[in-house]
C-alpha cells in the first residue's frame, strides 16, 4: 500500500492546553518591540537586483521598475535610514525600552552609524536575511546558501552572530532551513500564536516566537490599513487591553524606520506607550529575552506522535482502543492525519470516523467483541487490560455473589433481546448508575439500543485515548 497522506499544518497548537504563563515581575503581557532595518538591503539594481523595490513604501500602487533605479522609492527607504531611525532611537532610548532589530545583513553593512547606535543601546540584533527580497521561488539550496552568508556577514558587521531569525518574505522552506543550521535560539517566520512554542525539526527542538503582520506599521502602506497615527495607536491600545485582561500572553509590534519614523505616524504609537506606562502590567523584552525565559520555564518535551508513526507502531499502539478491532486503527492510519490528530480528541475523531463509516455488520462485530459486565471472562481474569481497568474502576471486580448473579442474569436477558452485549462506559459510572442503565436500556428497541451501544463504544475509546495522549 502507498504511504498515507499526512497533513503538515498544525491547526491546533496549544488548543485548550495553553500553558499558564507568569512573566517576570508578575507582568500580564510580554511586549516585543521589533524594528525592521531594511534600508539598503531592498531590491535595487545597485544591489545586483533585476529591478527596483515595490514593497512597503508610501508610494501608492508601486511596481518594480525592471533594470532601472526608482529614485522616489530609494529616497523613501533613505528617509528611514537618515531620519526615521534616529527619531525612533531617541524615543526608545529616552524611555529605556528594549528593542529587537530585524536586520537585513546587507542593510546593516551599509549603515555602520546605525549599527553602532543599536549596539550602544544594547538592542537585540537578529537576522532579517541577507537581502530584503522575495524568497518564495528561491530553490532550497540557494536559500540555504543565503542563510549561511547572512549569518557570516551579520557577524562580520556587528561583531556577533545573530541568535534570532526572521526572513519575512519567506519560502515554504525557510523555517526548516534556518532551524537546520542549529544557530538560532528563536525563529519568527510564523504568525500563528500569541505565545512562543516549540517546533520539532528533525532532531532539533526549535523555539518559534510568532511575529505579527496586524499590529504592524506596514499597514500604513497596505490596504486595508492605517490612515492616521491615531488609528495605529488605538489598535495597539485595544490589543494590549484585551491581552492584559487575558493575562499570560505575548504582544509583538512590528515597526519600520521609513514608516513609523514619520512624525505623524509615530504620534499614535507614542500614545500607546503612554497608555501602557499608565496601566502597567507589561514586560517590555527583547525576543532573545523572551526566548531565554521560555526555554527556562517552558522547555520542550517530546511525545510519541500518532501522525508520525509507521503503520505497525500505530496499529500496535491503538489497535485495542476499539475492543479487539485493530482494523479500525488500520483504516485510520490511511487517513490524512496531522498534528491535529496527535491528541486524544484528534485521534479519537479519526478512529471514530472509521467505526462510523463501517458497515452495520462490522460495527456489530465490534459490539460483540466487548465482554459482558462482570461476566465469566472477568471471573476467569481473561479480560483485556483496558477492560479489566475499566470494570475495576466501577467496583465490578468486587461484587457480592448476589450482585454478580444479578449482572449475569441481566446480561443474558439483554443479549437474548438485542443480539449483542450491554455496553456502557463504566468509568463514567458507578455500580448504581450501571444497574439503573441496565434496567432502563433493556426495554429499548434494538435499533435504538444499537445506536446507544455504538455511542458508548466511542466513549470508551475516548477515555482510553485520554490515558495515552494529551
Amino acid at each position: 500500500m502507498s504511504d498515507p497522506k499526512r497533513y503538515p499544518r498544525d491547526l491546533i497548537g496549544y488548543g485548550p492546553r495553553a500553558p499558564q504563563v507568569t512573566w517576570p515581575n508578575g507582568a500580564k503581557v510580554a511586549i516585543s518591540l521589533v524594528l525592521n532595518y531594511e534600508e539598503g538591503g531592498e531590491n535595487c539594481i545597485l544591489h545586483g537586483d533585476a529591478g527596483s523595490e515595490a514593497f512597503l513604501s508610501d508610494i501608492a500602487g508601486a511596481a518594480a521598475w525592471p533594470g532601472q533605479r526608482h529614485w522616489n522609492m530609494e529616497s523613501i527607504y533613505d528617509y528611514g535610514a537618515r531620519a526615521g531611525f534616529w527619531r525612533l532611537h531617541k524615543h526608545f532610548t529616552a524611555r529605556n525600552l528594549p528593542v529587537t532589530i530585524y536586520g537585513v545583513a546587507t542593510a546593516l553593512a551599509r549603515n555602520p552609524e546605525q549599527v553602532a547606535a543599536m549596539k550602544a543601546a544594547n538592542w537585540d540584533i537578529a537576522s532579517h536575511g541577507l537581502k530584503w527580497v522575495e524568497h518564495k521561488d528561491m530553490p532550497a539550496d540557494e536559500e540555504r546558501a543565503q542563510i549561511q552568508e547572512a549569518i557570516r556577514l551579520h557577524a562580520e558587521v556587528t561583531g556577533t552572530a545573530p541568535r534570532g531569525w526572521y526572513t519575512g518574505r519567506c519560502s515554504e522552506n525557510t523555517v526548516d532551513l534556518t532551524a537546520e543550521t542549529g544557530a538560532f535560539d528563536w525563529i519568527s517566520d510564523t504568525y500563528d500564536d500569541d505565545l512562543p512554542y516549540w517546533r520539532e525539526i528533525g532532531n532539533r527542538d526549535q523555539l518559534v516566537i510568532p511575529y505579527t503582520l496586524e499590529a504592524n506599521d506596514m499597514r500604513f502602506a497596505t490596504a486595508p490599513g492605517w490612515v492616521t497615527g491615531q488609528d495605529f495607536g488605538q489598535y495597539l491600545i485595544d490589543a494590549f487591553d484585551v491581552l492584559h485582561a487575558e493575562g499570560g500572553k505575548m504582544f509583538s509590534i512590528g515597526l519600520h524606520c521609513r514608516l513609523i519614523g514619520r512624525p505623524g505616524k509615530l504620534a499614535g504609537f507614542l500614545r500607546f506607550l503612554d497608555h501602557v506606562a499608565q496601566k502597567g502590567g507589561a514586560w517590555f523584552a527583547t525576543r532573545s529575552e523572551i526566548a531565554e525565559f521560555w526555554a527556562a520555564h517552558h522547555p520542550h518535551q517530546r511525545i510519541e506522535r500518532p501522525s508520525q508513526m509507521d503503520r505497525e507502531t500505530f496499529v500496535t499502539r491503538y489497535g485495542s482502543i476499539f475492543e479487539h478491532s485493530p482494523w479500525i486503527a488500520e483504516r485510520a492510519f490511511d487517513l490524512e492525519l496531522g498534528p491535529a490528530h496527535d491528541t486524544a480528541v484528534g485521534l479519537h475523531n479519526a478512529l471514530a470516523r472509521m467505526f462510523r463509516s463501517a458497515s452495520r455488520e462490522e460495527r456489530l462485530g465490534v459490539l460483540n467483541a466487548h465482554p459482558d459486565l462482570a461476566g465469566k471472562l472477568a471471573e476467569a481474569k481473561r479480560l483485556t487490560a483496558e477492560s479489566t481497568h475499566e470494570q475495576s474502576s466501577a467496583g465490578l471486580d468486587a461484587l457480592t455473589d448476589e450482585e454478580r448473579a444479578n449482572f449475569q442474569r441481566q446480561n443474558a436477558e439483554y443479549v437474548a433481546k438485542h443480539g449483542f452485549p450491554f455496553i456502557i462506559a463504566v468509568r463514567d459510572n458507578t455500580k448504581a448508575t450501571i444497574t439503573e442503565a441496565f434496567t432502563r436500556r433493556i426495554a429499548n428497541d434494538t435499533d435504538t439500543e444499537f445506536a446507544t451501544a455504538c455511542a458508548q463504544v466511542e466513549r470508551i475509546a475516548e477515555i482510553r485515548l485520554q490515558d495515552l495522549l494529551p
